[in-house]
Order: C-alpha cells, then structure tokens, then sequence
C-alpha cells in the first residue's frame, strides 16, 4: 500500500523553530499538508476538528505534555488509532518506557535528520 503524501500530519512543539524544522524534514520528504500546535491542548483542539493521520509531538511542553497528549489521544474513541511519534531530547530508558506504555507508535531522539524521520514513520505508516 503507497503512502498518500497529502495526508494530513500536525506537528505538536512548544519551540516555534522546531516546528519550523520539522515542517522543512516533512517538506523535503514530499509531505505538505502540514499544521502545527504549540502544546497539547492545542494539539488536541485541532485533533477533533480535524482528521490528521500522523502526529509528531515534543515531549516537553507546557502546560500539557506531549505524553498527556499521547493518553489523551489513545483514550478518545475517534482519534486512538492515528499513528503517533513522539520527539524527544531524552533518551532515558523510563521515558521510552513511559511512551510505550501509553501507546506509542514510535519514537525519535533529537537531534534528528530527515533520514532518521522518514525511516520512523515508514515504520508507523509503511513505506513511501
């Protein structure tokens, strides 16, 4: 099954130059549809007005985390099967944990290029 590169993905990131870079690694990668939130509330505004099918969040925000986010998202009927990464400057074993448990689809360390990108969502929504 090919990958429709119009799909819809948001980008959760309290960093506005964050978002920017993730935008650009997606951009080079073919995808443009694109929205951004910055934390995730937002996030999760967007979430129910919207249908996306691939999150990219940060893990560290304020005032809602990018893990309240994730359990947020796996609880809500409509929205618990849309494939989710999480991004993150920690690589601490808990954490990776923590994320899993709570229903990660993958999970990326930053710094991160646009390889190491495409390669953890070709593993979440399949090749492309």
């Amino acid at each position: 099954m090919t990958v429709n590169k119009a799909m819809n993905i948001i980008v959760v990131d309290d960093y506005n130059t964050m978002r920017r870079i993730i935008r650009n690694l997606l951009k080079q990668l073919g995808f443009d549809n694109v929205d951004e939130a910055a934390d995730g509330g937002e996030a999760l505004a967007k979430m129910q007005e919207k249908a996306y099918q691939l999150v990219i969040s940060d893990w560290n925000m304020e005032p809602m985390t990018g893990l309240e986010l994730l359990k947020l998202v796996r609880a809500d009927e409509k929205l618990k099967l849309t494939p989710f990464i999480m991004v993150t400057a920690e690589s601490k074993p808990e954490n990776v944990i923590a994320a899993k448990q709570a229903g990660v689809s993958n999970y990326i360390v930053k710094p991160f290029n646009a390889e190491t990108l495409k390669t953890k969502m070709t593993s979440v929504i399949g090749e492309f």
